[in-house]
């Protein structure tokens, strides 16, 4: 079982990256926040891997770090989430973004991974939140935020993601703009920031 890689950078999609190690190369399956993460063809790379084992098929799937990982182990061993899906959740949310948003039973949130509509996110927010040990209303990892500024903190997040949808910005571009933005509460400034990050990418 392969539980990680480090070898050359021999190409790269959306999607997928093809990594050469030992003269043998390794197709891994990625969210789109590592391919950013990763340096140009050539380079060296080293990722946490999750060997998924069928009768038919051996699929790598690469991330950053082992918190990601695990998180990803936890998703498809969760009733109904296979791996395609495990991914692309960790593609609209990471790890920290998805433990707040299963703190806040943000719906909403989980609705933006495609293919996941209302009764699943609903059934996802109950096993979720038990499998991954989430505690109730934790939104901040700031030592010194209280319960209530976390909360209108991630109110004030929750409306800009909702007016970026209603924009027609895409899910994932929503995502990885909303993991770039500080904590506040001010949501007219947050948008604006974000509209920013948009237009500059």
């Amino acid at each position: 079982m392969i539980g990680s890689l480090r070898g050359e950078l021999l190409d790269r999609t959306d999607s997928e990256l093809l990594i050469e190690v030992a003269g043998l190369g390794y197709r891994v399956q990625v969210t789109p926040a590592v391919v950013d993460q990763v340096g140009s063809l050539g380079s060296e790379v080293f990722l946490f891997i999750h060997h998924h084992q069928r009768e038919d098929a051996g699929t790598l799937f690469g991330f950053g770090s082992l918190d990601e990982r695990r998180v990803f182990e936890t998703l498809i061993s969760t009733h109904g989430v296979g791996p395609s899906m495990g991914l692309a959740i960790l593609s609209v949310h990471s790890p920290l973004g998805l433990r707040q948003v299963l703190a806040t039973d943000d719906i909403d949130g989980l609705c933006m991974v495609p293919g996941v509509g209302k009764k699943t996110a609903a059934r996802l927010l109950i096993e979720l939140k038990t499998r991954l040990k989430v505690p109730e209303g934790v939104v901040s990892t700031s030592a010194g935020a209280g319960a209530g500024a976390g909360a209108a903190a991630n109110s004030a997040r929750g409306d800009v993601r909702d007016a970026l949808l209603g924009l027609g910005y895409g899910p994932e571009e929503v995502a990885r703009v909303l993991s770039e933005l500080p904590e506040a509460t001010d949501t007219s400034d947050l948008l604006r920031q974000a509209l920013q990050r948009l237009a500059a990418a």
